[in-house]
């Protein structure tokens, strides 16, 4: 009798735990390079951007990998990189600069932000896949 995906303790142990060690190391970031309110959030921004590139470095190592091991993708992906990004701040930091007056920086934001984490997904993804090939 095989487990279904609710009874995959070992699955959501994974992502508990890779979630909690995201979310640190998030919050970690946000104290080192705080904001105020209104201000560009620079702390959410780098979180977002390396996570983006973290999270392509991890799926070209999973897609290049033969067998890779079945708690990796929900520890490291789900887990560490789905706490350690926020799309929620993301959106809360850009309604705080438009809500403050600071309608340009918003939208600034948000392209930067955008622009920036799809650079990165694709920077980590074709890095990596060209590293593992000249090994």
């Amino acid at each position: 009798m095989s487990a279904t995906p609710a009874t995959r303790w070992d699955v959501l142990l994974a992502i508990g735990a890779g979630g909690a060690l995201g979310s640190l190391a998030r919050y970690g970031l946000s104290v080192a390079i705080p904001h105020g309110r209104g201000e560009f959030a620079v702390a959410t921004l780098v979180t977002n951007v390396l996570g983006c590139l973290l999270i392509g470095v991890l799926m070209a190592v999973l897609t290049t990998t033969a067998r890779p091991h079945h708690l990796a993708r929900p520890f490291l992906g789900v887990g560490v990189l789905g706490g350690f990004t926020t799309f929620s701040t993301f959106v809360a930091d850009t309604l705080d600069a438009a809500t403050t007056g600071r309608i340009l920086a918003s939208l600034g934001y948000v392209l930067a932000s955008v622009a920036l984490c799809l650079a990165a997904v694709t920077a980590g993804l074709t890095a990596t896949r060209a590293l593992r090939k000249g090994h």
